[in-house]
């Protein structure tokens, strides 16, 4: 489910892959640090009425994202250390490490989310993990439409309930529509097939249906 969709009516938040983020908690604030993805709640969607081209944290009212998500590749890229402590200084609040090919490699598990207590990281456990100060949860799952059956991460709701896809939904419509459609359409035929009982059994007894009156 993109946020795009589920929250098409919101403008008060901030999501976009791999751009840069520019901070001044490092050695140089020309040096920007890029996460897979990262969700920032309490900035114009869209800032001066134009897309962002990087995310400068001084000019966004110094609010840091409040989610980062890294995807670890065939070369590590510093998920479990360096860029963990980056994200640590600037504040995100949950950093996602999704892992689902070199694992065993790094000796981690595929999914980790981790929140950051007293300026330090700690493991959440469960799966989807809800994250209340987001308003979102996020696990794995598997679409059901996808013909290469494959495992993405996805948004849940409070109740553990995957958020469907804007194309589900419409497909779920649709199929509404026509069950609709279809239940009309028998219930019509099924007036029609009284009716063509009844005006029968009229006529048996010498009713003309049509004028209501006894056929002689």
């Amino acid at each position: 489910m993109s946020l795009n969709y589920l929250w098409r009516h919101r403008e008060d938040w901030f999501f976009s892959g791999n751009m840069g983020i520019y901070h001044i908690t490092g050695s140089n604030p020309c040096i920007p640090v890029v996460p897979n993805a990262f969700l920032s709640i309490g900035v114009d969607r869209r800032k001066d009425r134009k897309s962002r081209r990087n995310y400068v944290i001084w000019t966004e009212d110094n609010i840091p994202p409040i989610f980062t998500l890294e995807l670890v590749s065939h070369k590590p890229g510093g998920e479990y250390d360096s860029k963990m402590a980056i994200y640590a200084r600037l504040g995100v609040l949950y950093y996602v490490i999704y892992n689902p090919e070199f694992w065993q490699r790094d000796g981690h598990d595929p999914f980790e989310v981790y929140k950051l207590v007293d300026g330090a990281y700690q493991r959440q456990s469960g799966e989807p993990c809800w994250m209340p100060e987001i308003g979102l949860g996020i696990g794995r799952d598997r679409l059901i439409d996808d013909p290469f059956d494959r495992e993405v991460l996805t948004w849940y709701d409070a109740r553990g309930q995957r958020y469907r896809s804007e194309a589900e939904v419409e497909r779920d419509r649709a199929a509404a529509e026509r069950q609709r459609a279809a239940t009309e359409a028998q219930r019509a035929a099924q007036a029609e097939q009284r009716a063509d009982r009844l005006a029968a059994r009229l006529r048996e007894l010498g009713i003309d249906p049509e004028a209501g009156e006894a056929v002689d």
